[in-house]
């Protein structure tokens, strides 16, 4: 009797939070980035074991290698963008003077519409 091979619980899901993790760097400072593909490469190491467990019993695991690889670079351009962040914050004086920058980056750009 032949056993039928079966799929990867997390190979899709971690593929799906690695590639999101990537639009997250861009909209979240770089943390939400770390976050997503941090869970990624958990879920991806965690079918990892599974597969070594058992190799002949399923036939996703190249999603999860890949899925792997996209997730440490997500984690390194999330913690990239993350550090530069900061930088640029601690740059600036601290968070208050942060957002006064902002507001003032605001404040020229309606300025300039309204010309």
């Amino acid at each position: 009797m032949e056993l039928e091979n079966r799929k990867l619980p997390n190979a899709t899901l971690s593929l799906i939070l690695g590639i999101l993790s990537f639009i997250a760097c861009c909209f979240s400072a770089g943390l939400g980035g770390v976050i997503l593909s941090g869970v990624a490469f958990y879920l991806a190491n965690k079918d990892t074991r599974l597969y070594r467990q058992n190799p002949d019993g399923f036939d996703n695991y190249g999603q999860v290698k890949t899925a792997k690889i996209i997730a440490i670079i997500g984690l390194i351009i999330g913690l990239l963008v993350l550090i530069s962040s900061i930088a640029f914050i601690v740059s600036l004086g601290g968070i208050n003077e942060y957002f006064e920058y902002i507001q003032e980056m605001q404040m020229k750009q309606l300025e300039m519409q309204g010309q």
